[in-house]
């Protein structure tokens, strides 16, 4: 039997399964970024096309091909960029899986003990507590990690601007945070962070709730045992309905990270973005908020399956 040392308090011990998840969160997390990362990308390159119309400086952008699909501006990269340009952007995004999966978890833990309240014998939790502890600690945790989210924006469009005659804006992720808080000071890493904890919350929430819903049905009412195959079919209905409450939040988020700015730190295109959401509606219509949906939403399910998340709704990390 195991002798506690003297004075040694008993807390210790429980910490350590913490400090574990939130290790084997971060490294599934990289892992799942990094084979998923090219339809990130694609998704970012297909949220950007056509915003020319919300330019002063047409000409430029009206020499680029006109629309293309996933698959043409997949390919399109690869041919005019390179194979490995899919991957552009990849190490800021694993910063934010650090901060918004870590952040995430210990704020959902600690909102699960000590607000929402658990049960004492640390066994049933309510489906809507895990909604809504999943809800806020998403939200929170995207924003303390936005400021990844706009480097990793802005490193992914570095191919297009340069394919367009463009200077770089930015060198290396290090250069991108050293440049963008001394240019607009330390707000200005922020820019894009409302649409983007819209779009965790959205998608944390249609996520949660629409993955529990499913597999419960399917285990009632079809022949199918609590396996892979249930636990696919479920992450594609939850991915589905993440991926259309999000995919509009997502547009904005990535128009306004990616805007050129004036010497104050101000977007030259969009003052907000309420006035990106309608400038964007009424010039290309309402269909435009989303683009870059079918990625987004292979992404949702393919991260899903890579990381094969546990089917009790307090242990699943959306992680997107």
């Amino acid at each position: 039997p195991h002798m506690a040392a003297p004075g040694r308090s008993a807390p210790e011990p429980a910490q350590w399964p913490r400090l574990a998840k939130l290790a084997a969160s971060a490294c599934a997390a990289t892992v799942a970024e990094l084979v998923t990362f090219p339809l990130d990308l694609t998704k970012t390159r297909l949220q950007i096309q056509g915003e020319a119309g919300v330019r002063e400086h047409v000409r430029r952008a009206a020499s680029q091909p006109a629309h293309r699909g996933m698959l043409s501006t997949a390919v399109g990269i690869v041919r005019e960029e390179g194979p490995l340009k899919l991957w552009q952007g990849a190490t800021p995004a694993i910063y934010r899986h650090i901060v918004y999966s870590g952040g995430r978890m210990l704020l959902y833990e600690q909102l699960r003990e000590s607000v929402l309240g658990r049960s004492k014998d640390g066994g049933s939790f309510p489906v809507w507590k895990a909604a809504v502890g999943g809800l806020v600690s998403g939200a929170l945790g995207q924003f303390l990690a936005s400021p990844t989210d706009l480097v990793k924006v802005q490193m992914q469009m570095e191919g297009k601007r340069k394919l367009e005659g463009q200077p770089p804006r930015v060198r290396g992720v290090h250069h991108a945070f050293i440049k963008i808080a001394s240019e607009g000071g330390l707000r200005a890493l922020w820019a894009g962070w409302a649409p983007n904890v819209q779009r965790a919350a959205l998608v944390n929430l249609g996520d949660l709730t629409t993955y529990d819903s499913v597999k419960h049905f399917l285990l009632r009412n079809a022949t199918l045992q609590d396996n892979c195959l249930c636990h696919g079919l479920a992450s594609t209905c939850s991915g589905l309905v993440a991926a259309t409450m999000g995919t509009p939040a997502d547009v904005v988020k990535t128009r306004i990270m990616n805007q050129p700015w004036d010497s104050n730190g101000k977007g030259l295109l969009y003052k907000s973005s309420v006035d990106c959401l309608v400038q964007t509606v009424k010039i290309e219509g309402f269909l435009s908020l989303y683009k870059g949906f079918l990625p987004t939403w292979l992404r949702m399910v393919q991260r899903a399956t890579l990381l094969s998340r546990k089917c009790d709704p307090e242990h699943k990390l959306t992680l997107l």
